[in-house]
This record gives structure tokens, sequence and C-alpha cells, in this order.
């Protein structure tokens, strides 16, 4: 990336290169297949009840977890709520979407992780999956870990 090379001296020789590095994401092919996904679930009927029936059962356990397994329908509630998330999940439009939307906060992560090297070793960069990423930081972790959160 050429961009990474030059050398921004200024203020605002740094925002016309951050403006740059925005306009390749937004020009990617990741990003393009990101929002055609999105556009994909948008208009897909079937997906748009799943999610609905999805979010209903999500706040009928946001009542029912208060009180833990203690309450007389958290077992019922709870295999709802997963029986709702399964249904999602396996409907093609919404695991396309999810897909995509890993790829492209994969290619985000790289982009961070490039900008913080450039800088120095010693930066932690936010990543969603602190266990398997070595330069990862889960934003704070204070495990006292390698990260030094």
């Amino acid at each position: 990336m050429l961009w990474l090379e030059a050398v921004v001296s200024t203020p605002i020789e740094l925002l016309d290169e951050s403006e740059e590095l925005s306009k390749m994401i937004l020009s990617s092919q990741i990003y393009q297949s990101f929002v055609e996904a999105r556009q994909t679930m948008l208009e897909d009927e079937e997906a748009q009840r799943l999610i609905e029936d999805f979010n209903h059962h999500k706040i009928k356990f946001e009542e029912v977890q208060r009180f833990g397994k203690y309450h007389p329908d958290y077992s019922e509630v709870t295999k709802a709520l997963r029986l709702a998330k399964r249904n999602m999940d396996v409907c093609e439009s919404v695991s396309a979407y999810k897909l995509a939307e890993r790829s492209l906060e994969k290619l985000l992560t790289e982009i961070s992780e490039l900008l913080a090297s450039s800088i120095s070793q010693n930066i932690k960069v936010p990543s969603s999956n602190p266990y398997f990423d070595e330069t990862s930081c889960s934003g704070g972790c204070g495990s006292g870990g390698s990260c030094n959160c």
C-alpha cells in the first residue's frame, strides 16, 4: 500500500491519506460483497421474519434472565431463544451476511494492525478474537496476560 509508505508531516496530509484509505476500503470487493449481502438479507422476507422472531425471544429471555435458572419459565424460554437463533443463523441470506460481515471485520482489523505496527509494536489493536490474534487486545481485558491491559 503506497499510502502507508508516504511520509505524513501535517494533520492535513494525514486526513488526506485517511480519506484515500477510506475510499480504497469502500471500493474493495470485500466491502461490496458486504453491502450486497446486507441488502439481500434486508429484502428477504423470511430472513426478516426470523430476525424479528429471534429479537422477540431475546426480549423474553432478558426478562427471565433477571431471575436466572430460578425463574419458572427459564428452561423453555432459553430453549426457544436457542431455536430461534439457530433458525435465523441457518437462513441462507443471514448466514451470507454474517460471513461477509466477518470478512469485512477481518479486513478492518488487518488494516488497524498494519497502522499500529507501523508506529510501534507496543500498540495494541482491538480485535474480535483475542484468543487467536497475537497482536490483539480485547479493549481492556484486564487479564494481565501478554497484552498487559
